[in-house]
């Protein structure tokens, strides 16, 4: 790997084998749900990046730095305190949506929940589905 390349790569490991394997039963049921979700607004079947980053869809990155890559549309990782969801938008838009989403912390382009039962799961749908179009318009296929 290049020292411009992205360390996080979408690698051949079993999604359904990682998600099975979270101990917690609500953070599992949230996961697959999640899952379900991000496929169907997506379009793309669930791939791991990474060890722990269950990712969908892909695009390709310049910047004008050089550095270059591959890097996932939109994902999730189930972390020990919560549940890691990538926005790869950011949020600059969605101050709106984010005053209705419920119990949630935020990061750059990282949306953090404890549980879906926090949130108002219709509007993190409309995150995921306006974030995804942002991406498809700034990196078509």
């Amino acid at each position: 790997m290049s020292k411009n390349q992205n360390k996080t790569q979408e690698t051949d490991a079993d999604v359904n084998e990682y998600l099975l394997q979270i101990e917690d039963d609500t953070k599992r049921a949230d996961c697959l749900k999640i899952r379900d979700m991000m496929e169907r607004i997506v379009g793309a079947p669930a791939k791991m990046w990474g060890t722990s980053i269950i990712g969908f869809g892909n695009y390709h990155y310049k910047y004008e730095s050089g550095r270059e890559g591959e890097f996932m549309r939109s994902g999730f990782a189930a972390r020990k305190a919560n549940i890691a969801l990538y926005i790869m938008s950011g949020f600059s838009e969605y101050d709106a949506l984010l005053d209705k989403l419920g119990k949630y912390k935020n990061g750059k382009s990282c949306l953090y929940i404890k549980r879906l039962s926090d949130i108002d799961e219709s509007i993190l749908e409309e995150i995921v589905t306006r974030s995804v179009a942002y991406m498809a318009e700034k990196y078509p296929e």
